[in-house]
């Protein structure tokens, strides 16, 4: 029951967003503007306030980068060798890839993490997000790019990808934080108070879309590549994850348990879009359904696990 008070709130929302727009309360361009609400405005306001509240030195934790990057930056090499020996093209393999190694942090991970650790869980998100930001995204769009475009060296696709992604306000949120907390600045007070509200509508606004946005999605003729992809994801990544903080520990307790709850998220929301490009708009949607409906049993697991043994 411990366990269900956490989950079963967060996944209320979810079907919340769902059911508003199966009855029409609201359109999908509604959900997708409050969508960008979050990214460009409210998850930002959450960074800055979460990393302007704690030193650098306790912020960016080497041992923590090196635990998530390299958790999920296996999955991701682990889910590219499987795809290409089942046949797949690199594009292709590389796009679910993406979806095994890359979780849904901004939107799932961290209202959960949030419920379990409390404030610790933005420091725990920035953090995560720096790695799928400056790191797996990157770098699957750039195998995904030169499979698809032959000729094109992954370097150079990955040089591209990343200038994209120096004008994300995730990353610019990030730096900003991390200049706050290096140079002990404290913002004005009505500035402080109005990122404060922003920052508390990130978690029941993302929940809400994350909703609206599986309305309509279906698994049709895709068994076995949706299973591949859940399965790395929910289970496979969080438990490389755990297996590299035991090769590099943090004092920090509660960071590690929000890196977990992290790794545990399903895949980006905006999994489908990535696949587009790629002709794989269908499959992404069907793993991210089954895999936001499978992580109401696989995070209520892990956070069981975390309570039972302290990890």
């Amino acid at each position: 029951m411990e366990v269900l008070a956490i989950t079963a709130p967060i996944f209320m929302l979810i079907a919340l967003g769902y059911l508003a727009v199966m009855g029409g309360v609201v359109t999908r361009d509604h959900v997708q503007g409050v969508g960008r609400f979050v990214v460009t405005l409210a998850l930002p306001a959450l960074i800055i306030r979460a990393l302007s509240q704690h030193a650098l030195t306790e912020v960016f934790n080497a041992h923590y980068l090196l635990s998530y990057g390299l958790g999920s930056l296996s999955v991701l090499l682990m889910g590219l060798a499987l795809t290409r020996r089942q046949g797949q093209r690199l594009d292709h393999g590389a796009i679910m890839a993406m979806g095994m190694g890359t979780s849904n942090s901004g939107f799932i991970g961290y209202p959960i993490a949030v419920m379990v650790i409390g404030p610790t869980a933005g420091v725990a998100l920035a953090l995560c997000m720096l790695i799928e930001n400056m790191l797996m995204i990157p770098l699957s769009l750039a195998l995904a790019e030169a499979g698809r475009q032959q000729g094109v060296s992954v370097f150079r696709m990955l040089l591209t990808t990343l200038r994209q992604l120096i004008r994300n306000p995730i990353i610019i949120a990030i730096v900003t934080g991390a200049t706050l907390s290096l140079t002990g600045l404290d913002l004005p007070e009505p500035l402080y108070k109005a990122l404060d509200m922003l920052a508390n509508a990130s978690a029941p606004a993302a929940l809400f879309v994350i909703g609206g946005t599986l309305y309509g999605l279906r698994v049709r003729g895709m068994y076995r590549d949706v299973a591949q992809i859940t399965l790395a994801k929910l289970v496979i990544h969080p438990l490389l994850v755990l297996l590299f903080f035991q090769i590099f520990p943090i004092d920090n307790t509660e960071l590690m348990i929000g890196a977990l709850l992290i790794a545990s998220a399903p895949m980006l929301s905006v999994y489908p879009i990535f696949g587009t490009r790629f002709a794989m708009d269908g499959l992404c949607a069907a793993a991210l359904l089954v895999a936001t409906t499978g992580a109401f049993f696989t995070i209520s697991a892990a956070i069981w696990f975390i309570h039972q043994t302290g990890v």
